[in-house]
């Protein structure tokens, strides 16, 4: 990396959807910004596709580990992707909104972020049905794009949970299906958890990054942010590092933006000695990554024998189910894309691997997504040990409560009785150990002693010092995080230049 000499308006740390959408939104109202990512652009080539490269091998990992310790396990090192884009490379389109009840516990309404929702709709050119979903949140006008026609699977789902009284919508998709930017989506199975070689998925590379201003923005990948650089109560920019050659450099900016997720930007903070000034004790603290399942069933028919992507229906009847008991939401349930046959053979266990690439085409699978409350003592924190260039490996303590649990189990015995419906006669629920949807660990509110940043998400302590990722959100909800994230971030940008 050549050393960056010029002072920036902004620096953005991260290419996520956070990231992507502080990025636009700031080199967009002319503020000349810089962007820092440690991960590579998406090589979009045949190997993207490949499941054994990507799900197995990790193709785009980063190049430290994060030790990760949950369920009262002993911490085991992980190696998360790091790539331009972030998770919304491998992500599988969903584009939905939290609902007004989830604002109970944040700084903003519902009708205060809705207009922001509708732009970040716009932004990534989300496909969707508006009035389909009967719970829907209000809106202020329709989807971008109209909903794709439903695949022979997903069909299958939608008439089984209609069958049961349950009411399915097709999922708002933040895939390009009408070919508008140029290759339309194929309707391929290697969608959720790969990049897209054709650039039908919309993810932040494809959009934000694409719709930002080329003259006032310019990405640097490959590299670590390893602090945030501050004198007295300002951010005066980013130590960072090249680990190809182990050099460290200093740029310099008028406002900082972590945007690494909710593991990365916690991490990046702590690093910067930040916690000294954090007045609530919160920093890095109340993670949330949803309680999810994989409900899978065996069907006495292949269940998707042209390999068509499915991840179109959802269900959200029990979404308010105990929030007068709880105050939480239950989730939703969606449709999910069975892992490519090459993968699912090396997962099996020893013994079953030829079952269990020959089960796999009869198998149809969904997703329980429920809400998982904050709690202080899930949290990220610096390991004593060491990367090779010295800086402290992440660490991550993360379980869930029994309501957590609960909520999960309710959605698993409705997912049961669809699958059942939709023809499967045995089952087997797997529980989701990732954090792609991770939130909540660097929470903003009104209040210095409960929140880390204010409303405008702005280190309270470090005024232009902002966070635009996940980690800002003070409860998960029980949908998809992505387009909230988006959202927030776009709001928040908006703070930024005004602050200026």
């Amino acid at each position: 990396m050549k050393p960056l000499t010029r002072d920036y308006d902004a620096i953005v740390v991260g290419s996520g959807f956070g990231g992507g959408a502080a990025a636009y939104a700031l080199s967009r109202r002319g503020l000349h910004t810089l962007m820092l990512e440690r991960g590579v652009w998406p090589l979009r080539d045949a190997d993207d596709w490949n499941g054994r490269q990507i799900l197995l091998d990790g193709r785009y990992k980063a190049n430290a580990p994060v030790a990760i310790a949950q369920y009262g396990k002993p911490p085991k090192d992980t190696v998360p992707n790091a790539v331009v884009g972030g998770n919304s490379v491998f992500f599988g389109g969903a584009a939905l909104r939290l609902r007004p009840t989830d604002f109970a516990d944040w700084a903003v309404s519902y009708d205060g972020l809705e207009p922001f929702y509708a732009e970040a709709e716009r932004l990534l050119e989300v496909h969707g049905q508006a009035g389909a979903d009967p719970h829907e949140p209000p809106r202020s006008g329709p989807y971008p794009a109209p909903a794709a026609a439903l695949t022979p699977p997903a069909a299958r789902i939608h008439a089984a949970a209609t069958a049961v009284g349950f009411h399915p919508f097709a999922v708002p998709t933040a895939i390009d299906f009408s070919g508008a930017r140029g290759t339309a989506c194929l309707r391929c199975s290697t969608c959720d958890g790969f990049p897209c070689k054709v650039g039908a998925k919309n993810d932040v590379a494809m959009t934000l990054l694409a719709k930002s201003d080329p003259e006032r923005l310019m990405i640097v990948s490959g590299v670590t942010a390893t602090r945030v650089l501050v004198e007295g109560k300002r951010a005066v920019g980013v130590e960072v590092l090249d680990p190809r050659t182990g050099q460290r450099h200093t740029v310099r900016a008028r406002v900082v933006v972590a945007a690494g997720g909710a593991v990365q930007t916690p991490a990046l903070l702590l690093r910067s000695g930040l916690e000294v000034m954090d007045a609530s004790g919160l920093l890095g603290r109340n993670l949330m990554r949803h309680c999810n399942a994989m409900v899978g069933y065996v069907f006495p028919f292949a269940t998707n024998p042209e390999q068509v992507n499915h991840k179109q229906i959802c269900v959200s009847d029990l979404y308010e189910q105990e929030r007068a008991a709880t105050g939480r939401a239950v989730g939703v349930i969606q449709d999910m894309m069975m892992p490519p046959p090459d993968v699912v053979r090396v997962l099996a266990p020893k013994g079953f691997r030829f079952a269990a690439h020959t089960f796999a085409a009869h198998i149809q699978t969904l997703i329980c997504i429920a809400e998982d409350e904050p709690q202080a003592e899930n949290r990220v924190t610096l390991s004593a040990r060491t990367d090779e260039h010295g800086l402290p490996i992440t660490s991550v303590d993360h379980r869930y409560t029994r309501a957590d649990v609960h909520r999960r189990e309710l959605l698993v015995r409705a997912a049961r009785k669809i699958l059942r419906k939709a023809g499967g006669f045995v089952g087997k629920v797997n529980l989701v150990d990732s954090f792609s949807h991770a939130v909540g660990s660097v929470r903003f509110g009104s209040d210095p002693a409960t929140a880390v940043l204010d409303r405008e998400c702005a280190f309270f302590r470090v005024p232009n010092l902002f966070v635009t990722d996940g980690s800002v959100m003070p409860t998960s909800g029980g949908v998809n995080p992505s387009l909230t994230i988006t959202a927030n971030a776009l709001r928040v940008s908006q703070a930024i230049r005004q602050r200026l």
